[in-house]
């Protein structure tokens, strides 16, 4: 990179680009080093301003593939950064912002030669790539004295781990994290699980492994900073008139690798796009970095010492002593990991965050469910549920395993119900102006459910959906009218689509004589209608067995549409879970009769609810 080139389409032209990829060694020594790191660039807003820097790239590095066992000049380039990594804590606390500036401008050129390093060739041609040095004539071209490939590593984690984040440091930081995404995307191009490479075992095994809680601690801490990236002033500087390169597109500071590494392919999502308008990259690539490094795969005989750190970690306030030392332990924040994780349920990627510390951490998931303000958490989640038609696949079924962890904790089942929220302006099916968070939560898996029926008919999103309601449904209090209602709707819906699948399969016995062609399989249809009907009924059953005094509302929906459930009292795969139904339906309908005709909405409710008191318990089988 070099002088006074304004656009990426002219790098190619660059007299000091074409110096680094050619055929001649430049020593570490030439004052062409310092001319080259100085340029000043202006971050991209997008991933197409980053795409077109790499497509200008792409020549330029594959020239240097060819030429860089002769001159050496990559190595050269590498080693020009690691002198400087070594001043830059203390550049920092002299706020020596040239040198910073430099620093990062060196990595940047590296992480763009080494995207399309990893993309051409194999992880032991790479670390031939690093190991070509400048060479006399009649010399050889290697060295065995340094593993340059695991010094570069070492450094990068270092500089994550040691450098503060303030408005000088920030692009650097980034530079750092992005660099490290990058090398871990030779997985990517295989199929098969990487145990064996050379970037995973200098990560698991290396220099590095003593900074891993320390390396976790910091990504984390990252994300719930969430600092935007500071403006253009504090970290370019203007061109001198001579050397140095100026272009005003794209640099890849705030680079598209959000579009590259987005979990699911969310990138042309709605959610995608307010992560490219509302940039937070630090943070953002941050979060991708922490869930690679927690879902490498352990080792023939060793754990990932990444995952351990994740899921054990604990509450800085959490002064009480290990009965045994776990391994990589470290205190975070537990209050602002919390609030930033209900701040960013946005993405998938914080979302697939939740559902790890949720399911793997038990220090973070009893924080967690011991909050008081569990609305501001799940809220974001069934939001996002809401949304489905939005909403990648994968993002839907972290939200909704979330909600399935949550529900298996009984405490939570109370204490959704006592929390009444007001006005959901996202919910627009209805207005809900006064709601339990626990009758929102029933109100958005029906719909989930319903919307599955429709649309993508996915048994699995099914059986999770209603196994959070099963899970819930012993605690139902004071359900919302509303919420009652929609359980029995769902309940009719299901029994709509069992008789129309029954007359399918009537009809097609019926026309089969004589025909010998294969029939759709009715059979497992209905099996899989009946299965997810023994549920529902199970979780009706299960909410009249324990709190029939407190929901009045679904005996009232209940009634109203009980000749739903008559074809099913015969029904040999729901005799023994209707028999508690049948109880509850003729007891309540016998009370109604002897109140006399023409009851008012309100009359029918005050004999439910005296009629709830009355009820004997021990009629119910549980």
């Amino acid at each position: 990179m070099g002088a006074n080139t304004s656009h990426v389409s002219d790098l190619s032209e660059n007299p000091s680009l074409k110096a680094l990829v050619g055929t001649e060694s430049i020593s570490e020594n030439d004052p062409f080093w310092n001319q080259l790191i100085s340029f000043t660039f202006i971050s991209p807003t997008n991933s197409a301003d980053s795409k077109l820097l790499e497509e200008a790239v792409i020549p330029l590095a594959k020239i240097l593939i060819e030429n860089n066992p002769r001159s050496g000049n990559f190595g050269a380039l590498v080693r020009i950064f690691l002198g400087r990594t070594k001043e830059l804590k203390i550049s920092t606390e002299c706020q020596d912002q040239l040198f910073i500036w430099q620093a990062h401008n060196a990595l940047f050129m590296i992480r763009c030669l080494l995207k399309v390093f990893i993309r051409e060739m194999s992880e032991e041609e790479l670390h031939l790539q690093f190991s070509y040095q400048e060479r006399a004539p009649g010399s050889c071209g290697e060295t065995g004295h340094e593993d340059l490939l695991e010094e570069l590593l070492s450094n990068l984690i270092h500089l994550i781990v040691e450098v503060p984040l303030l408005d000088i440091t920030y692009s650097i930081l980034f530079e750092a994290v992005t660099t490290l995404l990058v090398f871990f995307s030779y997985q990517l191009f295989h199929k098969d699980i990487l145990r064996d490479g050379l970037i995973y075992q200098h990560i698991m095994k290396g220099r590095c492994l003593s900074l891993t809680s320390r390396l976790v601690k910091t990504l984390l801490y990252n994300f719930i900073r969430q600092e935007k990236c500071p403006p253009p002033a504090t970290h370019i500087f203007e061109p001198k008139a001579e050397g140095g390169l100026l272009y005003g597109l794209a640099s890849g500071v705030a680079s598209g690798l959000w579009s590259v590494f987005t979990l699911g392919g969310a990138g042309g999502s709605k959610a995608g796009m307010d992560q490219e308008h509302n940039p937070l990259p630090l943070s953002n690539q941050s979060l991708l970095l922490l869930l690679v490094l927690a879902n490498l795969t352990d080792g023939p005989d060793w754990p990932n010492p990444y995952r351990q750190a994740i899921t054990c970690f604990r509450n800085t306030q959490d002064t009480s002593s290990l009965p045994v030392e776990q391994p990589h332990t470290f205190q975070i924040n537990f209050n602002s990991l919390y609030t930033a994780l209900c701040e960013q349920q946005r993405s998938d990627q914080a979302t697939l965050l939740l559902y790890t510390l949720l399911h793997q951490n038990t220090n973070m998931r009893t924080y967690m469910l011991s909050r008081t303000d569990m609305d501001n958490l799940v809220l974001p989640i069934l939001e996002i549920l809401y949304h489905v038609e939005e909403r990648n696949s994968h993002h839907v079924y972290m939200a909704l395993i979330i909600l399935l962890i949550l529900t298996e904790d009984d405490a939570f089942n109370r204490s959704i119900h006592e929390v009444v929220l007001k006005n959901i302006s996202w919910y627009t099916e209805r207005s809900l102006t006064e709601i339990s968070l626990g009758s929102l939560l029933i109100l958005v898996v029906i719909r989930t459910i319903q919307f599955n029926m429709t649309r993508t008919r996915d048994k699995y999103l099914h059986t999770n959906c209603l196994a959070a309601l099963a899970n819930m449904s012993a605690q139902f209090r004071c359900l919302h009218q509303y919420a009652a209602q929609r359980i029995i709707s769902l309940f009719a819906l299901l029994s709509k689509k069992h008789n129309k699948v029954l007359e399918q399969a009537t009809q097609s016995l019926r026309g089969r004589q004589g025909d010998n062609t294969a029939l759709p399989d009715y059979a497992q249809d209905l099996n899989v209608i009946e299965e997810v009907i023994r549920m529902m009924l199970e979780i009706i059953n299960s909410c009249l067995c324990n709190s029939l005094h407190h929901n009045p509302n679904l005996v009232y929906a209940l009634l109203y549409k009980r000749e739903l459930f008559e074809q099913f009292r015969t029904h040999p795969s729901f005799q023994d879970i209707m028999q508690n139904l049948d109880t509850v339906i003729g007891f309540f309908s016998q009370r109604l009769e002897q109140a006399g005709s023409d009851l008012s909405v309100e009359r029918v409710q005050e004999v439910i609810m005296k009629g709830a008191q009355a009820l004997p318990t021990d009629r119910l089988k549980i």
